[in-house]
């Protein structure tokens, strides 16, 4: 069974117990009185019968999904000839793709090595054994503990206590995973930096000017070594960043300020919703919209004024982008607005203001922490924007501040780089995790200076 559908029954089964631990609740509450004789309500049994079922099949399931693929992929690297044995993890993670698309039927048999078709053979009994012990084991456990829930549940338990006590641990559970997903994630990217600054000087890639990470097969080729100077990709993302937030910011922040203090209840109740549809348009729909029509009516409208423009262009990424952000802008810079009591614009217009004067004078000024702030947060959005980049910008790495030239960006290239089957021994692979490295120390620091911008400033009333 697939760990999805076991997910489904798990839950079931959690159910069920939840029925019977009630039922059985209430049916001994009944010769003594009724419930009130039960240290708990009923609810809280069947709650308790229903985390013993399910919790301790979860961890099982978590735990074999988690360990059955390295576990597999170390018998199947194992039961290889020794003359097939990687000799690096890199060769080893193209050897076990390689097994994989022909145990999948991606690659047809015939164009692999008998070891290799061997070796899928074995991989899919594997799987399937490995699926067979794993839905018997949680389906076992769930059970067994269910039953066991159910059978200690008696009219002198404190069931209460115990269910809170078990949600407490796992919401603190929930949220030391989130913690330390987070450290994994930043150890991970710190390990394989620093592989990669072990095969390229740090000034190199903090400094160099040109990108060109195709490392040669051989080292008596052109360019064995590759050029891998980050200067050019951060010029680009920054390049096609300042032109979405000229575009976002300005529409967006004028459009907030709008329904907030002139639109009325009928024209928001109808503008604010069609402004925020935009926010749920796939970033590849964008890339479409700007690939196919931005890209090529900037390109003609710069030839009839006798200007030279790509026909992928920063201005059309970055001005599709823009139009992408401006919903980000416009609802958080509306909800600050909003948060501005209304006894200032009450007190501006007693005093003889005017509605607009009240709003560049008091409103504004009150708004502006938390408005910068999201600004902010709007730059690192568009930072991490691939798909428009990739569809209207082109992958060529100039280093130019020419909004009517191709550019790439930083998160362009790390897909880039990481797409396909790839050793992780390279540079050139290993230069995607440098970027990444790069990329979250930029945004992390974005994302402090909003922070501090809001806390230092933010105004507190009454």
């Amino acid at each position: 069974m697939q760990p999805a559908n076991l997910l489904l029954l798990t839950i079931v089964l959690s159910m069920v117990a939840y029925g019977l631990g009630y039922a059985r609740s209430r049916s001994l509450a009944m010769p003594m009185g009724g419930i009130r004789h039960l240290k708990s309500l009923p609810f809280y049994y069947g709650a308790r019968a229903a985390l013993w079922c399910g919790i301790p099949a979860l961890l099982v399931l978590g735990l074999w999904a988690a360990f059955q693929g390295k576990v597999i992929q170390t018998l199947i690297i194992g039961s290889l000839p020794q003359e097939m044995l990687p000799a690096s993890e890199g060769e080893a993670s193209l050897l076990l793709s390689k097994i994989s698309n022909v145990a999948s039927g991606s690659l047809p048999p015939g164009f692999a090595e008998a070891p290799i078709v061997e070796a899928a053979e074995r991989l899919k009994a594997l799987r399937e054994q490995s699926r067979m012990f794993m839905t018997t084991l949680v389906v076992s456990v769930s059970v067994l503990a269910g039953f066991l829930g159910w059978l200690r549940v008696r009219p002198a338990l404190n069931a209460r206590t115990q269910v809170e006590s078990i949600l407490k641990w796992l919401f603190f559970a929930c949220a030391a995973l989130a913690i330390l997903t987070t450290i994994g994630i930043i150890f991970s990217v710190a390990f394989e930096t620093f592989r990669f600054f072990q095969k390229i000087p740090f000034t190199e890639f903090i400094f160099g000017s040109q990108w060109s990470p195709q490392t040669a097969l051989r080292a008596d080729q052109v360019a064995a070594q590759g050029a891998f100077g980050m200067i050019p990709l951060f010029t680009g993302t920054l390049l096609i960043s300042a032109i979405a937030m000229l575009v976002a910011v300005p529409v967006g922040l004028l459009s907030a300020i709008y329904l907030s203090e002139y639109a009325n209840k009928k024209v928001r109740g109808v503008v604010k919703p069609l402004l925020e549809m935009l926010a749920g348009i796939p970033t590849v729909v964008y890339g479409f919209f700007a690939a196919l029509t931005v890209a090529p009516f900037i390109s003609n409208f710069a030839a009839s004024l006798g200007i030279e423009a790509s026909s992928q262009s920063a201005l059309a990424a970055g001005g599709v982008m823009g139009i992408m952000i401006i919903p980000f802008v416009s609802s958080l810079s509306d909800d600050v607005i909003n948060a501005v009591p209304q006894t200032l614009r009450d007190g501006s217009l007693a005093l003889g203001a005017t509605q607009s004067e009240t709003m560049k004078k008091v409103i504004f000024p009150a708004a502006l922490p938390g408005i910068m702030g999201g600004v902010l947060l709007a730059v690192s959005r568009a930072i991490g924007e691939t798909m428009i980049v990739v569809m209207a910008a082109g992958l060529a790495a100039n280093l130019t501040a020419n909004p009517l030239e191709t550019v790439t960006t930083v998160t362009v290239q790390i897909v880039t780089l990481l797409t396909g089957d790839q050793e992780f021994d390279s540079a050139k692979t290993l230069a995607a995790f440098a970027l990444g490295a790069m990329l979250f120390l930029a945004t992390l620091l974005l994302n402090v200076v909003a922070l501090k911008i809001v806390r230092k400033y933010r105004e507190q009333y009454d």
